[in-house]
């Protein structure tokens, strides 16, 4: 699941505002998690392959303190989850039980695993900023979460705030949220990427001067020409 050193560069680089618009030129418009926001530790851009990890609606025979030992658990799955994954949970954008708590944070991020990115929300809140593991979610909760959920599986495709997300995709997480890319897209994304980054700062350049918006932004013919001869000069 190691994703390459100058892919992981590259895309550390480029602001999920601009991944979300390659992906659109791309024809991928779901690629913006719904419900996720930074929450802990979440000051940096992180990227990382996902791993993960789905929940069901509670069923009281399942979801119970008991379930935990079980060998299809969090628990389980956290340690299968490898060094600079980012976990990607399915919570069904359950708002009332919290997925995770501080022990299995720290779990986490002694493993080496880079970020958790949920549509649900975590518990012990001081205690997973604690932790310093970054983390994006929905907010924060007392009850665990057997009280609203059953853990079902990890590394199988889920939906995660209304993104279909696949073992192996790449997340790109930041101020603005969590962006999924498709494994298959990730080079030509993160090379688009960085161009548009490269694009966007002489425009904004060119604002700065007193050029108005119309055939700027987005550039026309004119504007690219300029662009491409001022770039290679």
């Amino acid at each position: 699941m190691t994703l390459d050193k100058a892919l992981a560069d590259a895309l550390r680089a480029i602001s999920t505002a601009t991944l979300t618009t390659v992906l659109l030129k791309k024809g991928i418009r779901r690629c913006w998690m719904k419900g996720p926001i930074p929450r802990f530790n979440a000051n940096e851009r992180i990227v990382g392959r996902a791993f993960t990890l789905r929940f069901v609606p509670a069923r009281e025979d399942l979801a119970t303190p008991e379930s935990w030992s079980s060998p299809r658990s969090t628990r389980a799955a956290i340690e299968d989850m490898p060094e600079g994954c980012i976990a990607v949970v399915d919570s069904m954008g359950v708002t009332d039980a919290g997925i995770f708590g501080d022990i299995l944070a720290a779990r986490m991020q002694k493993r080496g695993v880079a970020a958790l990115v949920t549509d649900g929300v975590m518990r012990d809140g001081a205690g997973v900023e604690g932790t310093g593991l970054p983390v994006w979610c929905s907010g924060v909760a007392a009850p665990a979460s057997v009280a609203g959920l059953t853990f079902v599986g990890w590394q199988e495709p889920i939906g995660c705030g209304g993104v279909a997300v696949y073992p192996n995709d790449v997340i790109v997480a930041d101020g603005d949220g969590a962006v999924l890319i498709p494994s298959a897209l990730v080079e030509e994304v993160a090379k688009a990427g960085v161009e548009q980054e490269r694009l966007e700062l002489w425009i904004m350049r060119e604002i700065e001067k007193g050029v108005p918006l119309p055939g700027l932004y987005p550039p026309n013919a004119e504007t690219k020409a300029r662009y491409e001869a001022e770039s290679k000069g």
